[in-house]
């Protein structure tokens, strides 16, 4: 596709009403992102698990790992599954089902066993859920419109899914004593609500989005036919030279992006950092990613799509760096809690203004390098890449702190996962340019 002229002013986009229903899935799951993966949840846990040391915040690093290891093994069979028609739909409303009621399930429970367990349960579904939802942006719009479609959705997530659920979870911690709501009892309510929100919100997607490329279901040997057509798109990714460097350095940047997610209110938790101050500042990353969600698709129309992938994991390095100079000032008694929590409302800051742009412009950029026909079954392999490099992150993250007892050496860590990210997708540029050329 050849650029425009760099004076010509792109032309804003008007959703269609598949778009439109699309996009509001982003905000029925984002509550999910924020209240069970980053704000509170986390911090419940890591308190209820042992407290504000080593085995709270270890074994939540585990859960995050094993969950998306049990997830990447099953997607390449999901892919499969899903590019057969009628059972995109027919598997999203079935893993939504069992998602919710898992939260349910949770939020029921005070051992710390039954609530790791029933988060990983949630977890899973909730993630293949977005697998496949992922999936369906070759069959609802055109690769011309992709950028944009799939930022604006991010910051839909932000401003709606994640901020209001997220508001009324705050408003619950911070005031529910006045009328007889503990942090227990708040931390459940948050979850019922994550619950409700992600079913009401998915009716649009479940209603108006349909699965329009796909192939028919093989009359025999349907199990053989489905793993030989996972084996074939494997061997497409391999000699794809550009889609195979892509997906590579993905698995490492996609990785530090996960484990500053997963990982980041534990981090806070670890250093002894005040809940309500760390929550703050997460709702800063909220407000400030919407935005710049929506700056990174209307820049996608100027500049190519792999200049911004470049420089939000440079952003990402700044953040690690700075990550780790709040731990380790902390740790060496350089300075106390209250600078300590003003540099973690500075990362939250920095953290928003990629957060969303970085996963949306990669999940935009793979949609357009693959066949629409075949989605599912790529974006399969991209959920395996996705899953395992999220595995790496916090399980590093757990053991080196496990090893070592210094929070701000494992945050240090995730910094290699963005520079061999950056290295294999600047190898990767000249094959890649022309094909996501805007």
């Amino acid at each position: 596709m050849a650029a425009k002229n760099a004076t010509q002013k792109p032309e804003k986009i008007k959703f269609t009403r598949e778009e439109k229903s699309w996009i509001m899935y982003d905000w029925a799951n984002s509550s999910f992102a924020t209240i069970m993966l980053a704000a509170v949840f986390p911090v419940f846990f890591v308190g209820v698990a042992g407290g504000y040391g080593t085995p709270g915040s270890m074994w939540w690093g585990y859960g995050a790992s094993g969950s998306r290891f049990l997830l990447a093994l099953a997607a390449p069979i999901i892919g499969a599954i899903i590019d057969y028609k009628g059972y995109k739909k027919r598997l999203f409303v079935t893993f939504i089902s069992i998602g919710i009621l898992a939260l349910f399930f949770l939020s029921a429970q005070s051992s710390w066993q039954f609530l790791l367990a029933g988060y990983i349960i949630a977890n899973i579904f909730w993630s293949a859920c977005n697998f496949i939802y992922d999936s369906y942006l070759p069959d609802i719009t055109t690769p011309d419109r992709m950028d944009q479609v799939s930022t604006t959705g991010f910051a839909m997530g932000y401003i709606g899914g994640s901020t209001i659920p997220f508001i009324i979870s705050i408003a619950l911690i911070l005031f529910g004593d006045n009328f007889g709501i503990d942090m227990t009892m708040a931390v459940r309510i948050s979850i019922v609500l994550t619950a409700v929100w992600w079913g009401l919100f998915a009716i649009p997607m479940i209603r108006d989005v349909h699965h329009k490329y796909g192939s028919a279901i093989p009359q025999t040997n349907v199990v053989g036919t489905t793993f030989g057509n996972i084996i074939r798109t494997a061997k497409k990714i391999t000699k794809n030279r550009g889609l195979f460097l892509f997906i590579i350095a993905y698995f490492f940047y996609i990785d530090g992006v996960g484990t500053v997610i997963t990982m980041a209110t534990a981090y806070g938790a670890e250093l002894g950092l005040g809940e309500v101050g760390m929550i703050g500042a997460l709702f800063t990353t909220q407000i400030v990613a919407f935005p710049c969600s929506i700056l990174f698709g209307k820049l996608s129309k100027r500049t190519n799509p792999l200049n911004l992938i470049f420089a939000a994991i440079l952003i990402y390095c700044a953040i690690c760096i700075v990550g780790f100079f709040m731990g380790f000032g902390l740790e060496s008694a350089w300075f106390g809690h209250e600078e300590a929590t003003i540099l973690f409302w500075i990362l939250a800051f920095m953290v928003g203004t990629v957060q969303g742009g970085i996963q949306a412009i990669s999940r935009s950029c793979f949609a357009r390098l693959v066949p629409p026909e075949n989605s599912g079954e790529f974006f399969g392999f991209f959920e395996i890449f996705s899953r395992f490099s999220a595995i790496l992150g916090p399980f590093l993250y757990a053991t080196i702190l496990s090893a070592t007892g210094r929070a701000s050496f494992s945050i240090m860590s995730t910094i290699l996962l963005f520079i061999i990210g950056f290295i294999i997708l600047l190898v990767s540029r000249k094959d890649l340019k022309a094909q996501l050329a805007p």
